[in-house]
């Protein structure tokens, strides 16, 4: 079950000249606005990564206008965790949950999704916020990473676990984001 006090968000590679080739894009980038829109109510640490940007551009900005105070971090590995500046942003995080977003699924999502758990972090991937190319290739990765024992869920799934009870201001807000 997930704990506000000890997740963070990551958000894996969401780039100007990726992200309009995913499956699904419009419903991707919805679903990332309302994961990021919650992780700000629980005040929740977010990284970016950006996976070679001189090459695939910078992170869209209908994710990083909601994240003005997130600079990425630029990768050429494809697992985050394969990052040294990943690392350290994340061990001064101090989280040991990790909600993870982004694309390709069957890529940079699900060697990041392996390493954070070989690394003994608890991760759990949100599948309504990553793409692939192609369907096919989306599936592969769920299906690896369901394979490695690495717990898949949703948006308002998440955002309901971290929230706890049906009462107060954050419920309020988290009811405003989902609906």
């Amino acid at each position: 079950m997930l704990d506000s006090d000890n997740t963070i968000l990551v958000i894996i590679d969401v780039q100007d000249k990726l992200a309009g080739a995913m499956v699904e894009k419009e419903k991707l980038v919805e679903n990332l606005q309302k994961i990021i829109k919650g992780a700000r109510v629980f005040e929740l640490p977010v990284i970016v990564t950006e996976q070679n940007p001189k090459g695939l551009g910078a992170t869209i900005s209908e994710v990083s206008n909601l994240l003005p105070d997130c600079p990425p971090i630029p990768k050429l590995s494809f697992s985050g965790y394969a990052d040294m500046h990943f690392i350290e942003k994340l061990e001064a995080a101090g989280r040991q949950q990790v909600l993870l977003a982004g694309i390709e699924a069957h890529v940079c999502v699900y060697q990041t999704a392996r390493d954070l758990a070989e690394a003994g972090f608890e991760v759990q991937v949100l599948v309504d916020c990553i793409s692939s190319r192609t369907l096919e290739n989306k599936n592969i990765g769920i299906e690896k990473m369901r394979y490695e024992d690495i717990d898949l869920t949703g948006v308002e799934t998440a955002l309901f676990e971290l929230l706890k009870v049906a009462e107060g201001d954050r419920f309020k807000q988290i009811l405003r984001i989902v609906k």
